[in-house]
């Protein structure tokens, strides 16, 4: 019997064929949570409404009339102009999934933090961001609300995230992440990524928590968000797709906030590609098995992340590694991969929104102490 009590959101994010594949697996493992008490929001940013995701939805949900009477049209909201799909559909015995169709794609930083205003507008305390590539154990989110509420300074928490060999449908030993780390260069990577789990299961203190899975206390995210006077942006929305958990959590460190992972939390995940070492000749290794416009997009938020944030007190020692691993990155794109010199255009023309967003910053701490962390 679960006793713990908690006002918990969890959001998702569909995008046609590359997500309805997993949501046969992933819906289930969170129908069969041992921790009950929550409420489920997504954003299917499918071009068409009529896709894999919505029909897997509207096949394998009852309608809510034969749950719990008569709906209630009223109380389906259209927010922020997103669309909702044709009937609100509930599955037995299992939570609302208050579906919305964006009507194009609006990236993972845009889509959470619709998904973030409503958890906050319905006076949630918890928002777990979940990439529907996964599968969690039964008692993840249990574990995750605990290890949170031991600490109000905790702003976010990671479960152990191991591989999940999707071809094949099963569970590895393999480590996905336990947390991002930073270095004084500003290169972010997951934490003993591609080793085997031998960890101890006691929460332990990170740097920083992958988008993948993370349970995000929604009074820090309301603390730290960035705002034009209309709107809050609790992930920054100048990154499309990529580095957005590198920025949050990074702001996060800097108010004084804290990060942790909760080993005994686990869930699995179908990552599409991970890293193979940080030498040279692997780092090109790495980048010659991406996508072009993942790289595009990843380049993008890095550089948006170098121009926030070094200009802060940072040692002279930092300041120096991250500008010459960044000469390093440039050297690198005009010998092989001209095409990203064009987000230079890009980051010039947002040059006024990466400075307001830059005055926002909140610095709690000593630098120094953020730098050993950077590892």
């Amino acid at each position: 019997m679960n006793d713990i009590k908690s006002k918990i959101y969890i959001g998702f994010i569909t995008y046609g064929n590359q997500t309805a594949k997993y949501l046969p697996y992933f819906l289930p493992s969170l129908k069969n949570q041992t921790f009950k008490d929550f409420k489920i929001l997504a954003i299917d940013n499918s071009e068409e409404l009529d896709n894999e995701n919505a029909k897997y939805i509207k096949n394998n949900f009852t309608p809510l009339n034969k749950v719990a009477g008569e709906v209630n049209q009223k109380n389906i909201d259209i927010a922020d102009g997103l669309k909702p799909l044709a009937d609100s559909k509930y599955l037995m015995g299992f939570p609302e999934i208050n579906l919305r169709w964006a009507g194009e794609n609006l990236g993972f930083a845009k889509a959470f933090n619709l998904m973030i205003k409503k958890a906050v507008e319905n006076g949630a305390e918890y928002f777990l961001a979940l990439n529907p590539d996964m599968i969690l154990e039964a008692e993840a989110i249990e574990e995750l609300v605990r290890v949170a509420r031991t600490d109000e300074t905790i702003a976010a928490v990671q479960p152990k995230i191991l591989k999940w060999n999707f071809s094949e449908n099963k569970k590895t030993n393999i480590i996905d992440s336990l947390g991002l780390l930073c270095d004084q260069k500003f290169r972010f990577r997951d934490e003993k990524q591609g080793e085997i789990d031998t960890m101890t299961l006691e929460p332990e203190e990170i740097f920083g928590f992958t988008g993948a899975a993370a349970l995000l206390n929604l009074r820090a995210l309301r603390d730290t968000a960035f705002t034009d006077g209309n709107k809050l942006e609790y992930f920054d929305e100048l990154m499309f797709m990529y580095k957005e958990d590198c920025d949050l959590s990074l702001r996060l460190r800097l108010a004084g906030w804290k990060i942790m992972l909760a080993p005994r939390a686990v869930a699995y995940h179908d990552r599409a590609h991970s890293r193979f070492g940080d030498s040279l000749w692997r780092v090109i290794k790495n980048r010659r098995g991406k996508k072009r416009l993942l790289k595009i997009w990843s380049n993008w938020g890095q550089w948006l992340i170098v121009l926030k944030y070094v200009r802060l007190s940072f040692s002279p020692r930092t300041k120096f590694l991250i500008w010459w691993y960044e000469l390093e990155v440039f050297i690198f794109m005009v010998l092989f991969e001209q095409y990203l010199l064009k987000d230079f255009i890009g980051i010039w023309r947002e040059r006024k929104s990466v400075a307001a967003r830059r005055e926002q910053l909140k610095v709690r701490i000593n630098l120094r102490e953020l730098e050993a962390l950077m590892r």
